[in-house]
């Protein structure tokens, strides 16, 4: 197990690189393209289409991508999405047009899909009983990532907002340049399996999974933490704003402190839990936590008690990393990449129906309390899916370690 330790360390940080640079941006693409737009209205097209279709992307390649890696290995893969990535960031710092920076967002949304192969990486090199530690650790790494990245990139944006751009291109090319000569590759040919443009279809990979029985709870608890967090994540400013009056200060450092907890909980806290517990009490008692968070937060008329609950919400991210590990040991080496790519599918697409559900929503916390439905319901939504979760997990523990 020592030999495949550098492995390990090596994909690690061409994922926290990778992370780095889409963190990078966050803070400063609304600005860019409210430079480019003009006008408020055309602001929020351009920035909604943009979000939009970049999760779209997501969606469509993760399970290619992951079937890609089955049959070419993970390293080629990997160096191609983060090679071409490099060239789509650099593409908004140096150009004026809006739809060649929806072009470059669309590309880059197909090609920053390198998770699943990062996924299916650590799967191979990892023993089955050691994955759930691993994968919380890549967790932990995109964690710190968007700790580090979203900071810099509003210090760099002060400066001038097509900066986090190019600086966010500038590591990628580092990041290929350390993955090509460090990287070695997992996937022995043996294991190498034969590739189709039936994988063109984003749906082929979840089908497959559903095809083994004892996966099927596992792919629902996973798409309903997935829907649960994304919920969470694209209404927490604006509904921060809307119900307790909070400035971007407030936002970011709350924010900042939240990707603390998740790094934390990833990278340190689930290791030590899992010398120490079973996986299926894990399982149950996060998402269980998650629930309660969730429904707190919708409940509570306390900004503070609210960002005290969103931290604890982190504790759901013990779940995920144990539910992908145990989907890892139900699938053959020949498929790792394929399963990590239908569950970074749901995690995408998770992505863009989330914002359509919780945008209406959010009218009801925007307008204060109401006489029928109160202004915490989007939080309440996401408990109820975390609370059906745990249902589940009931019903199918005896599928967890």
């Amino acid at each position: 197990m020592s030999s495949l330790k550098p492995a390990t360390r090596f994909v690690l940080a061409c994922i926290f690189m990778d992370a780095l640079g889409f963190g990078l941006i966050i803070p400063v693409l609304p600005r860019l393209i409210g430079d480019l737009a003009g006008t408020c209205d055309l602001q929020t097209y351009w920035y909604g289409a943009i979000m939009v279709s970049y999760g779209i992307m997501q969606f469509l390649s993760s399970p290619i991508l992951g079937a890609l890696s089955d049959r070419f290995g993970r390293k080629p893969v990997l160096l191609t999405g983060i090679f071409g990535l490099s060239i789509m960031q650099f593409v908004p710092a140096f150009t004026s047009s809006l739809p060649l920076v929806l072009a470059s967002r669309i590309a880059g949304g197909m090609l920053s899909a390198n998770l699943v192969v990062a996924q299916a990486y650590i799967a191979d090199i990892t023993p089955k009983q050691q994955r759930s530690a691993a994968f919380g650790k890549i967790g932990a790494v995109y964690g710190l990532a968007f700790v580090i990245g979203p900071a810099l990139g509003g210090i760099l944006g002060q400066i001038d907002p097509r900066i986090p751009f190019a600086f966010a291109g500038a590591i990628c090319c580092l990041n290929f340049i350390y993955g090509f000569f460090v990287l070695p590759e997992s996937l022995t040919t043996p294991d190498m399996r034969p590739w189709t443009f039936r994988h063109f279809n984003p749906f082929i990979g979840i089908i497959a999974l559903l095809k083994v029985k004892p996966i099927i709870p596992m792919v629902l608890i996973i798409g309903l933490i997935y829907l649960s967090q994304s919920l969470m994540q694209c209404t927490w400013a604006l509904y921060t704003e809307f119900r307790y009056g909070w400035t971007p200060l407030n936002i970011g450092l709350s924010m900042f402190v939240l990707g603390l907890c998740i790094a934390f909980t990833q990278g340190w806290l689930l290791p030590a839990l899992i010398r120490v517990q079973s996986e299926k009490h894990l399982v149950i008692a996060a998402l269980s936590i998650g629930c309660l968070a969730l429904a707190g937060i919708g409940f509570t008329t306390w900004g503070i008690v609210a960002a005290i609950l969103a931290w604890t919400f982190s504790l759901l991210g013990i779940a995920s990393p144990i539910i992908q590990s145990a989907v890892s040991r139900q699938v053959s080496p020949t498929m790792q990449g394929s399963a990590m790519g239908a569950i970074s599918s749901l995690n995408s697409f998770s992505g863009v129906i989330a914002p359509v559900i919780s945008t209406p929503l959010l009218v009801y916390t925007a307008k204060g309390t109401d006489e029928l439905i109160p202004p915490g319901i989007p939080y309440y939504l996401a408990a109820s899916l975390l609370l059906l979760s745990v249902v589940i997990a009931l019903l199918a523990r005896r599928q967890f370690r």
